[in-house]
C-alpha cells in the first residue's frame, strides 16, 4: 500500500517535515518514491508548500493521505 506522509528532518527540537509518497512497510524516514511537499511548523506563519496537482496524481492512483498530511491539505486549498 502506498500512503503520502509525513518524514521528519531538521535537529533536535526544531523539526521540518518532507511530505512523501512511499511504501506503507518502509520506515517513517527511510525510502521514498517522490517528494510531493514541505512543512514547516518552527516558522510563523507555517510553512506549507504542497505540489497539489502530484498529490491528486498519486490519490488517482491509489494512494492513502494520512490524517496529518489531510489536515495540511485542507488547510493550503482553503487559503488559496
Amino acid at each position: 500500500m502506498v500512503k503520502i506522509r509525513l518524514a521528519r528532518h531538521g535537529a533536535k527540537k526544531r523539526p521540518y517535515y518532507r511530505v512523501v509518497v512511499a511504501d506503507s512497510r518502509c520506515p517513517r524516514d527511510g525510502k521514498f518514491i517522490d517528494e510531493v511537499g514541505r512543512y514547516n511548523p518552527c516558522v510563523h506563519p507555517h510553512m506549507i508548500e504542497l505540489d497539489q496537482e502530484k498529490i491528486d496524481k498519486w490519490v488517482a492512483n491509489g494512494a492513502q493521505l494520512s490524517d496529518t498530511v489531510e489536515r495540511l491539505l485542507k488547510q493550503t486549498r482553503e487559503n488559496a
